[in-house]
């Protein structure tokens, strides 16, 4: 049985990774079980400097999934290259760093300092943040700025590059295909969803930052959709994610088309699913008598 996927020149043992925000830089889950079990660890948020996050409450658990607003915490490239990255690359498991920035030119450099690294196996353009240069408009949500920063990061590393598209635009394949034509090696389908809790007792939003972003259960349904849809419209393979929670739900995505799964919100709820879920992929092949993890996709 071949489990190993070759996504965009990630060369994975299997096809069940991490999404990025849920799973720090790894080390805080290395106490619940060896990392190399993983195809590969996927990178909190990576920007130029250091960022404090949004105040608190900046979480918050809703029906069926949760409600964050962390605001892309982090301690910037060198420190991370410094501190966590020595000790990633220890693990033995290929390493996907989630990039983020306010300009063009930042995610340009970071994309940069990360190729001169040992042990940064792919890039992750995280292109939901607000670009300055605009008036705050999400990278990913205009297909010119898209192609501008997706240029420009293909122009400042030789490794693989992803791009993790935002779910809130008319047309997705529209972003998919901009992507694929500016260089990148897969897309990553997809971030979460925008989203608003209010306290009706003391009458005000419950997040500090008024909105946040809402993954789990509750939008899976819409991943689904967006990777069927973006697997059908471009050739570069697609790495599925939104509300994993079973084996079965892993299994739906790789029917849609993704190469390759992201577990993310359930990780905080039993660190071992991701584990579970490649068991529950690798019977689920066995029930079907399928040799290879790329045959389970269906025609589109």
């Amino acid at each position: 049985m071949d489990l190993s996927v070759n996504l965009g020149g990630l060369r994975m043992a299997n096809p069940v990774t991490v999404a990025s925000g849920t799973f720090g830089f790894g080390r805080e889950y290395a106490e619940y079980y060896d990392l190399k079990r993983l195809g590969a660890v996927t990178c909190k948020g990576i920007c130029l400097e250091p960022s404090p996050g949004n105040p608190q409450p900046r979480i918050a658990e809703v029906r069926a999934g949760l409600l964050n607003a962390i605001g892309l915490q982090g301690p910037g490239v060198r420190e991370f290259a410094r501190s966590a990255l020595p000790w990633l690359r220890s693990q033995g498991v290929p390493a996907i760093c989630n990039v983020w920035g306010h300009t063009v030119e930042e995610y340009a450099e970071v994309a940069r300092i990360l190729s001169s690294e040992e042990g940064v196996g792919a890039i992750e353009l995280n292109v939901s943040c607000p670009n300055v240069h605009s008036g705050g408009a999400a990278f990913g949500t205009d297909p010119a700025t898209l192609a501008s920063v997706v240029r420009a990061a293909r122009a400042a590393t030789s490794l693989p590059l992803f791009v993790k598209l935002a779910p809130n635009v008319p047309d997705i394949t529209v972003f998919a295909r901009v992507a694929e034509s500016e260089g990148a090696n897969a897309l990553s389908v997809t971030n979460t969803m925008p989203a608003m809790l209010i306290d009706i007792e003391r009458r005000r939003p419950f997040l500090a930052n008024v909105q946040g972003g809402l993954s789990g259960p509750a939008i899976h349904p819409v991943a689904v959709r967006l990777v069927w849809q973006c697997a059908a419209a471009v050739k570069i393979p697609v790495l599925g994610m939104g509300g994993i929670v079973t084996s079965d739900d892993a299994v739906e995505l790789l029917c849609a088309g993704a190469s390759a799964v992201a577990v993310g919100t359930a990780n905080f709820v039993d660190p071992t699913t991701p584990l579970k879920v490649l068991d529950g992929i690798r019977d689920y092949m066995v029930r079907h008598g399928l040799s290879s993890v790329r045959e389970i996709a269906i025609p589109h």
